[in-house]
């Protein structure tokens, strides 16, 4: 089974976490949804603890960033800092649009995001949930959300079930368009007295 291809590409991290566990749980499902790396801020992660969580080894997969504050935090260029928090100016994920370029980052699992953190997302979105969720199952529905915007993938069906309609052909770039139609041009390929045109010329 293939990867479903997406736009853009998204790195995910966390803030203060003291369960190396949880957090190591979280690289999995990033891993899985394709990340292109993850980080960590202000949290004292022990590798072995979290591969116990982590059976995918997802370091010796995807680059792991360790900043000690959000001060030292860097992101890629143009890439978009999104908090994943509950709060009441946030935007409930079922209706934001994420960033072609984005990062995710979730906080401690008895607290919240610092208000260093904060400020520095340009986004912030809430899971509609009655309570907060255990750090890798926010992590994936986030990350599941994103996938169903950025992929491609058939419409779903009226009926109940799943759909299986082909994927549309990716984009593919046909003849060349000329305002005036050059004489003697032929597609390459095609067949003329003088034989197949390879070049279009």
């Amino acid at each position: 089974m293939n990867p479903a291809r997406t736009r853009g590409y998204f790195g995910i991290g966390v803030e203060g976490i003291s369960k190396s566990a949880n957090v190591g749980a979280l690289l999995r499902t990033a891993h899985a949804f394709g990340a292109a790396y993850c980080f960590l801020v202000g949290t004292g992660f022990d590798s072995r603890a979290g591969r116990s969580a982590d059976t995918a080894d997802t370091p010796a997969h995807v680059p792991l960033w360790r900043f000690d504050s959000v001060a030292d935090l860097r992101l890629p260029d143009r890439c978009v800092l999104v908090g994943v928090e509950i709060t009441e100016e946030a935007a409930e994920l079922p209706s934001f649009r994420h960033p072609l370029d984005a990062a995710y980052v979730l906080g401690p699992e008895r607290s919240s995001l610092s208000p260093e953190m904060m400020a520095r997302c340009r986004h912030v979105v809430r899971i509609p949930t009655r309570f907060s969720l255990n750090l890798a199952v926010a992590g994936a529905l986030v990350l599941y959300d994103r996938l169903l915007q950025m992929g491609r993938f058939p419409d779903r069906p009226v009926a109940p079930g799943g759909s299986v309609a082909p994927l549309p052909p990716p984009p593919a770039h046909g003849a060349p368009a000329f305002r005036h139609t050059p004489l003697n041009w032929h597609p390459p390929g095609a067949k003329t007295k003088d034989g197949p045109q390879r070049d279009g010329t």
